[in-house]
């Protein structure tokens, strides 16, 4: 896991260094420069994988004739190297980039197809003069591009290429649309004018001047036959998962993870634990016991004491970070620099959280990310199973019952809901209605003219576009900068591609089933963790506690905050309409969760641009 970049185009060095020295946080265990005739290769270092100087980068293969700069991790590199070695290829270093590199020499565009892991890697051909470029199937790793007055280059991060930029400028169109905040992730735009988005599960070649984009990946290309008893299908995903965490476990270094007390991370603790009962992952992996805790005394957020449970029934050690805000506040617009992007709430209690595990001295932790999205764990996802349901009274009951015992009992910070007759009432009229006037009521998808989108469940096919288009994306992109901001690379058990392909080719009856949410979860890993853990159904998430935090401690800063000349003055914000938010937030005693949201995606334009631009543009 690192940072890299790329200019093909000729470049000062000490010009190349300086976009390296911007993302050495990713980076913080070494730096490697490569240059020839015109082509530069860079790269930052966190050793994960052979430690020593022979994993270095960028690292040539084929008597120096291939060249790569890779971030990310590929977990099947052993399955790889042992059938590489039978073709003949041989390999001096313990590393998964000289396998990729190997990979790629032996088979071209399709070894990613082989490939189990997550990354942003490119390889120049110094025979062909052309260089290799390619993204993870769901983009769990960043890659953006530009054409610059040095010519074509690439970075893991933006601010990578802002020393390459005649001018840094907001993207004000997409930074005032709040509307895109969770959609613009898989798209080409970004924040700052003159950048684009490398897409997920694609490759490009770039020579003569020209990148040409493929699209390599489409899960519906891939989805397996699953059997048809539930309970077998419980089986399957309970040996996929333990699979996927072994695969995960490999690392030379001691790994951790990141514990909310919640069912997807805490599932993921215990089949570490399983797995290091059957022997453990093949190489290294032995120091996972390592859990971290981020708790928010005396607030409706905090889970610590689900957490702890979990933790105390592994028999696993944790460390609860006691996630301080006011200490937090003179660091933020680091943390702005760091995120680079928008969202709608602080990155304070994420930064932190992933600060106090590097500080720790844990590189790599495997988390509970992609759980919800994939088999529906989100409240406001599960109302699309209605239409599954049809004229069956009882599965369509007990699907808004099951939305209604997800909603958060342990804070009032949440409005209430109405009676589960009216709402199955609602949403019958509304595909009536859709009916009538053929106007569907449901999400598409960029993928709907597939042949594979039409056998696709109503609540899949939403569960299908928040995997791929709009909230797994944004997430993916978030954590990757909370954890890379710190120096830690996250592992994604339930992103494993043999996971995600067979969450979409269950019925949705796996995923909502007897009152439960993520159901097929829940009964593959009650063999390992406390009934109360597998059968709580509230749901609150990692967030910040943004309601408390404005009307406590935080409360002088933001009222500073927005009586100031340069607030008011803000081309990216509408000062009334965040200043009035902010208000209502600290005055209302009745201010939600969601009120607090949208006052902090209302003001974070600002604190944005003053972190982000303005920084960038005084050091350039």
């Amino acid at each position: 896991m690192c940072g890299i970049l790329g200019i093909m185009g000729r470049i000062d060095t000490d010009l190349a260094r300086r976009c390296l020295a911007t993302i050495r946080h990713r980076g913080p265990d070494g730096e490697g420069l490569w240059q020839d005739n015109g082509v530069t290769l860079g790269h930052r270092r966190l050793a994960i994988l052979d430690t020593s100087e022979a994993g270095r980068q960028p690292m040539s293969y084929a008597n120096q004739r291939y060249w790569i700069t890779f971030n990310g991790e590929i977990y099947n590199f052993i399955e790889i190297r042992a059938e590489l070695e039978g073709k003949g290829h041989r390999f001096g270093t313990g590393t998964d980039t000289e396998v990729l590199l190997a990979a790629f020499v032996e088979w071209g565009e399709s070894c990613l197809p082989k490939l189990n892991g997550m990354w942003a890697f490119a390889i120049w051909d110094v025979h062909q003069q052309r260089l290799f470029l390619s993204r993870d199937r769901l983009g769990k790793k960043p890659l953006f591009y530009a054409e610059t007055q040095f010519g074509f280059a690439f970075a893991s991060e933006m601010k990578a290429l802002f020393p390459l930029l005649g001018t840094i400028d907001a993207n004000s169109d997409l930074i005032r649309d709040r509307a895109r905040l969770f959609t613009y992730e898989t798209t080409s735009e970004c924040v700052i004018r003159g950048i684009s988005r490398f897409p997920a599960g694609s490759y490009g070649w770039f020579e003569k001047g020209r990148l040409r984009l493929s699209r390599w990946w489409c899960t519906l290309d891939h989805l397996p036959r699953v059997p048809s008893r539930y309970e077998e299908q419980v089986d399957c995903l309970r040996e996929l998962l333990i699979d996927s965490c072994r695969i995960r476990m490999r690392s030379d270094v001691p790994i951790g993870t990141a514990l909310s007390g919640g069912l997807d991370s805490s599932a993921v603790m215990a089949t570490m634990k399983e797995v290091a009962k059957r022997g453990g992952a093949q190489r290294g992996g032995r120091d996972w016991q390592h859990a971290f805790v981020a708790s928010f005394p005396g607030t409706p957020l905090d889970e610590s004491h689900y957490a702890k449970e979990v933790a105390d029934h592994l028999g696993v050690p944790a460390t609860f970070i006691k996630i301080d805000p006011v200490e937090a506040m003179g660091r933020l617009e680091e943390f702005f620099y760091l995120f680079e992007d928008l969202y709608i709430t602080s990155p304070i209690p994420f930064m932190l959280t992933y600060g106090a595990v590097k500080k720790a001295g844990i590189s790599v932790t495997l988390d509970g990310h992609g759980a919800d999205e994939l088999f529906g764990g989100y409240s406001f996802d599960y109302l699309f199973a209605l239409r599954d349901a049809g004229a069956s009274v009882g599965q369509a009951l007990g699907i808004i019952r099951t939305f209604y015992d997800a909603w958060p009992k342990e804070t009032q910070q949440f409005p209430a809901l109405p009676h589960p007759l009216l709402y199955w009432g609602r949403w019958h009229l509304a595909y009536l209605k859709s009916k009538l006037i053929g106007r569907p009521t449901e999400n598409s998808s960029s993928d709907a003219a597939h042949e594979k989108w039409g056998q696709l469940d109503h609540l899949s096919r939403q569960l299908y576009r928040s995997t791929h288009e709009t909230v797994l994306p944004t997430l993916l992109r978030n954590y990757d900068r909370y954890s890379m901001a710190n120096g830690v690379e996250i592992r994604m058990p339930f992103l494993d591609h043999r996971i995600l392909t067979f969450a979409f080719a269950l019925p949705w009856h796996a995923k909502l089933r007897g009152g439960y949410s993520k159901a097929v979860i829940r009964d593959a890993v009650k063999p390992f963790l406390p009934p109360g853990i597998v059968w709580r159904k509230s749901k609150l998430g990692f967030n910040a506690p943004v309601v408390d935090w404005f009307k406590g401690p935080l409360r002088p800063i933001f009222l500073d905050m927005i009586a100031d000349k340069a607030f008011r003055q803000c081309d990216l914000i509408d000062p009334v309409a965040a200043s009035g938010a902010v208000h209502h937030v600290i005055e209302s005693p009745h201010a939600s969760f969601q009120d607090g949201e949208r006052a902090w995606t209302l003001l974070m334009p600002y604190l944005w641009e003053r972190a982000v631009v303005k920084r960038s543009v005084l050091t350039a």
